[in-house]
C-alpha cells in the first residue's frame, strides 16, 4: 500500500495530465486551419490576393481596401467564420496561379475572368460577375470604334482578356501593355495612348467626369470567379456555398447595387 504523501503526489500528476489533455483538445478545435480542412495559409484568416487599384472591383479609399470584390469576399469570409486579410499582388501572378501556389494567399479576388487556359492552373468558384470588353477614348476623339484604330496606339493591361481581345481583333495599331489600370489611365491622360481596351466596369468608371467616352462594346461572354489552388476543392466548395447564401439572402444584390446600380 502507498503512504498518504505518495498518493497525493500521484493524484496531482494525474490531474495535471488530465488538464493538459483537455487543454490540448481545446487548442485543436481552435485551430481553424487544421479543423476547417480548407488548407488556409494562416489559421482563422482568409488571405486574399488582389491587384489594386482596379476600380470599382478593388481599390483603396480612406486608407482601407474596398470595392465590389473586396466587399463580397469579406462577406464570404465572415460566413465562414474567418477574418479577411488583403494581399496586394501583380495580376500576372494572380491569373497565372503563382500567387496561390506560392502560399502568398488562399484565394484570388481580382476581377479574374474564368478561361480554359487559367483553369489549367487554378480552381475557380462559380461565376460572380459577368463582363464584356469596351473601347474608351478621350472626349472628341475621331475614333468611333475598333475599325478606326489603324495607326493608333491602344493601351491594354497585360495578361488580361482585354489584351487578348486586342491582339486578336485590332489591326494596324500599336498595342501597348501596362501592368495595371492605374498605369493605363495615366498613359491616356498623358496622351501616350489614343484608346484603352478593357473591361466595361473599369472603363465606365473613367468616364464619370465627362472627359472620356466608351465608343464601342464587345460581347465576349466573360465571367469572373474567385480562384485557388487546383487541389483545394474544399475551399472552393465553401466559397460557392457562401455565394449561394449571399444571393439568396439579398446581400449580393445589395453589394452589386452599391457599385453598379448607376
Amino acid at each position: 500500500m502507498l503512504n498518504n504523501a505518495r498518493r497525493t503526489a500521484l493524484a496531482t500528476v494525474a490531474l495535471t495530465a488530465l488538464a493538459l489533455t483537455a487543454c490540448g483538445g481545446d487548442d485543436s478545435s481552435a485551430d481553424g486551419a487544421a479543423d476547417s480542412g480548407l488548407g488556409l495559409v494562416s489559421e482563422g484568416t482568409l488571405k486574399v490576393c488582389s491587384e489594386i487599384p482596379y476600380v470599382p472591383f478593388e481599390y483603396v479609399e480612406d486608407g482601407e481596401y474596398t470595392g465590389f470584390d473586396i466587399d463580397l469576399i469579406r462577406e464570404i469570409a465572415t460566413g465562414m467564420g474567418l477574418e479577411t486579410e488583403i494581399q496586394q499582388s501583380a495580376f500576372e501572378a494572380i491569373q497565372g496561379g503563382t500567387a496561390v501556389s506560392a502560399g502568398m494567399c488562399d484565394l484570388s479576388a481580382s476581377a479574374v475572368t474564368i478561361t480554359p487556359e487559367r483553369s489549367e492552373n487554378l480552381l475557380f468558384s462559380d461565376p460572380y460577375y459577368d463582363s464584356l470588353q469596351t473601347l474608351m477614348v478621350p472626349e472628341g476623339s475621331d475614333i468611333t470604334g475598333i475599325d478606326d484604330l489603324a495607326g493608333k496606339r491602344v493601351g491594354v493591361q497585360q495578361s488580361t482578356t482585354g489584351a487578348a481581345y486586342a491582339q486578336e481583333n485590332v489591326e494596324g495599331a500599336e498595342i501597348l501593355e501596362y501592368p495595371g489600370d492605374g498605369e493605363l489611365f495615366q498613359a491616356i491622360q498623358a496622351g501616350s495612348i489614343d484608346a484603352i481596351l478593357q473591361d466595361i466596369a473599369v472603363n465606365t468608371n473613367h468616364t464619370k467626369e465627362g472627359e472620356y467616352d466608351i465608343v464601342e462594346e464587345y460581347e465576349t461572354d466573360e465571367s469572373y470567379g474567385f480562384a485557388t489552388k487546383k487541389e483545394n476543392t474544399a475551399l472552393i466548395e465553401e466559397v460557392n456555398a457562401q455565394l449561394a447564401d449571399l444571393r439568396e439572402n439579398g446581400k449580393y444584390t445589395e453589394i452589386y447595387d452599391k457599385y453598379f446600380a448607376e
